[in-house]
Formats: structure tokens, C-alpha cells, sequence
């Protein structure tokens, strides 16, 4: 144990810049809680040396430790498990080069975390359906760290629209009314009068659904409201940007051809062939596509890339009305990233763009089955 006393001022430092939590890698605890209890021993959590303070402590060493024994970069809170693995029980497996990176990790994360704003708070809306026959959960811990440091969780109490358990699959009757219908509803019931009493100002989107359904969330929400949604990545496994990863090669194909069908082709994720719409829709059909030159279904890595679509996309439902005039309906098929889904319904504007009647790979038959429509007197828009 520790020979050497801790002036309090240094001691109130360290709980500061450690938030009062345990700094050990992937531990966090809280160590105020014998604070609040009011027992007599008021401190919950240890304040732990990273270079002995004596030279034959852990990590000692003759010169530095007495040098060292009261500086802040040398000292650590620890929650009394990790207190006695650094010390004792993981002697060997705790060099000062690893509790220094600890150290660094954690009171970079707590400076960032008190250091944002009170106006970049976000309302967080967790969203889950029924993908195929996996439940789709989205782990809050998981979101909230991805938000920072642009934006921090307005409150802990995520809004979740949530359709799980559903027996039915996408191949029965009535299967998209149900679903649309119940997110329609749970949206009005926990989001829009939020937003339209400006409870909510701005909404982080975390989803895991079947594609129609995202894109009708994107409507619901639409770009009135200032969001922003986030994509989970499959490796690393995290909801967190990645700003280092290339970026997106988009193709953007027009077709001009005055054709009675039309479809938009938006395939990021996955390779769709004009064959498989031709199939559904007819030889009749002016197929208007965004895809990807290598798509793959962890791509859509960067938040650049997400803006870079939606300027896309908004353009190319401008150019499909220009050339096929108000009577048309746009055909959708797509094999998006999470994002990107629900951005195409944010996009889309109810009073100026076409409607959009929207496919999903049906797994029964193999082919696109129609899911559900967009229209511009659909109900329950911001």
C-alpha cells in the first residue's frame, strides 16, 4: 500500500478530472457512491500510484518513485477491485506504460465529455424491427458513446419506437400495412408532438430495420428537423464514425428514354441487377440508379459520404420529374446501409417530389415484392 500521503488539493484534482470514476480500461465505475451513502469513510475509490511510491512498491524504482510519489501524472483512481489487480493480483500484467495510456484515455474522454455544450444536446430515437426472423436491439451504452464529442444525450431515457416480437414475416398479408401503421403511430405518440412543442430540437437516430421501414421513419422525421443519423459498422463493431476510411466512388446513371415505368435503383450495399426490376415492372422501364463501383454491406463509413448521397439522391428526384412529369410514381428498389435508408425518406419532400412506391427483397420468392407507398397526403409527417 501507499506510504505516502496525497495533499487533499491533488486528491480533489484527480477525482475531477476522473469524474469521480474508476480510470481502469473498460471499468468506469462509480466511486462517489459511499459519498451519497454518508458512511464514515467518505472515499469509495483509491487513489493508486502508477510508479510505486517506495522503491520496492509496484513499479518502484529507487530514483523515480520518491520524485514522483505526489504528482498528479503519477496517480490513478482505482475502484478497489482494479486497485488490487494493478498491485497485487496482476503485478506483471500492469507495466507503468499500460496504466499511463489508461490514465490519458479516461481523463480525455471525462474533458471531453464536460467540455460540450449545453446546445449540442440530442434527443436520442432508438428504432428496432424484426430483421428477417433476427430481432434487431440497439445497445444504448453503445450510442451514447458514439454521439461524442459533436453532441452529448439530452437525457438517459432514449425514445424508442420498437416492433419486436412481431410472429408475422414480411411474405404474409398485411405484414408492411401493420408495421408502417404501428411506427406511424408510436412516432406521433412519443416524437412529433415533442418536436412540435419544441421539447425536441435535435434527434440522433440509431436504427435496425427492414429497409421500407427506415425509409418511412426518414419521412416521418423528414429534414425539418435537424438529425443526425448514425450507421452501425461491422468492423470495428461500433456506431462511431470512421473518418480515416476511404470514401464512396458513386455512380449516378440518368435514363432520358420516355418510357411509361419508372424506377430508381438505389444500391450501396449490394449489386442489383436491371434484370431483376424488369422482372417486376416490365421491358417498359426507365431505370435511374445510385450505386456504388464496389458496394459491400459494411460501406457506408464516413458521414461525408452520407451527405455526399443525399445531394445525390435530391438531385436525381428533381431530374425524374423533369423528365417524366408530375403523373409518374418512382419505383424503388434498394440494397442500402441503415443510414442511407432513412435518408432517402428524410429527402424526400412531400409537397414537390413524385410518390414513391418502395420494394423489399421478398424472401418466399426471391424477387422485390412491393412494401408500401409514399404519397404526398400520407399521414403523420412533422
Amino acid at each position: 500500500m501507499a506510504k505516502t500521503r496525497i495533499p487533499e488539493k491533488k486528491q480533489r484534482i484527480l477525482w475531477a478530472r476522473s469524474g469521480g470514476r474508476c480510470q481502469y480500461r473498460g471499468c468506469n465505475e462509480d466511486q462517489t457512491r459511499d459519498l451519497v451513502s454518508g458512511r464514515e469513510d467518505p472515499l469509495f475509490g483509491f487513489v493508486a500510484h502508477i510508479v510505486g511510491d517506495s522503491a520496492d512498491g509496484p513499479r518502484g524504482d529507487p530514483v523515480r518513485s520518491p520524485l514522483l510519489a505526489q504528482e498528479l501524472t503519477n496517480l490513478m483512481l482505482m475502484c478497489p477491485r482494479h486497485h488490487k489487480l494493478i498491485d497485487v493480483d496482476g503485478l506483471a500484467e500492469h507495466p507503468e506504460a499500460l496504466l499511463l495510456a489508461m490514465k490519458e484515455e479516461h481523463e480525455t474522454r471525462i474533458n471531453m465529455v464536460t467540455g460540450i455544450g449545453q446546445d449540442r444536446a440530442s434527443h436520442v430515437i432508438r428504432f428496432a424491427a424484426n430483421v428477417g426472423r433476427n430481432e434487431a436491439l440497439v445497445s444504448r451504452e453503445e450510442i451514447f458513446a458514439a454521439m461524442l464529442p459533436s453532441r452529448h444525450p439530452a437525457s438517459f431515457q432514449t425514445i424508442d419506437l420498437e416492433m419486436l416480437g412481431l410472429s408475422m414475416t414480411d411474405g404474409e398479408a398485411n405484414y408492411w400495412t401493420l408495421q408502417s401503421e404501428n411506427l406511424r403511430r408510436q412516432f406521433a405518440d412519443k416524437v412529433r408532438g415533442r418536436i412540435e412543442r419544441q421539447e425536441i430540437r435535435h434527434a440522433s437516430v440509431f436504427a435496425l430495420a427492414p429497409q421500407p421501414l427506415l425509409i418511412e421513419l426518414g419521412r416521418l422525421l423528414c429534414d425539418i428537423l435537424p438529425a443526425e443519423v448514425h450507421q452501425r459498422h461491422r468492423e470495428p463493431s461500433t456506431w462511431a464514425w470512421q473518418p480515416d476510411q476511404p470514401g464512396i466512388a458513386f455512380n449516378v446513371q440518368e435514363c432520358v428514354e420516355g418510357k411509361p415505368n419508372v424506377a430508381l435503383v438505389l444500391a450501396l450495399s449490394a449489386s442489383v441487377a436491371d434484370e431483376r426490376i424488369l422482372n417486376v415492372l416490365g421491358p417498359e422501364t426507365a431505370i435511374w440508379s445510385i450505386t456504388a463501383a464496389r458496394p459491400h454491406n459494411d460501406i457506408m463509413r464516413r458521414s461525408e459520404d452520407l451527405s455526399l448521397f443525399r445531394s445525390h439522391l435530391r438531385r436525381l428526384l428533381d431530374r425524374i420529374k423533369a423528365v417524366h412529369g408530375e403523373g409518374a410514381t418512382v419505383n424503388v428498389f434498394s440494397a442500402l446501409p441503415v443510414s442511407a435508408a432513412i435518408e432517402v425518406g428524410r429527402v424526400w419532400m412531400p409537397k414537390a417530389d413524385l410518390p414513391l412506391r418502395i420494394y423489399d427483397q421478398n424472401r418466399a420468392s426471391g424477387g422485390f415484392a412491393h412494401a408500401l407507398d409514399i404519397r404526398q397526403d400520407e399521414p403523420g409527417r412533422v
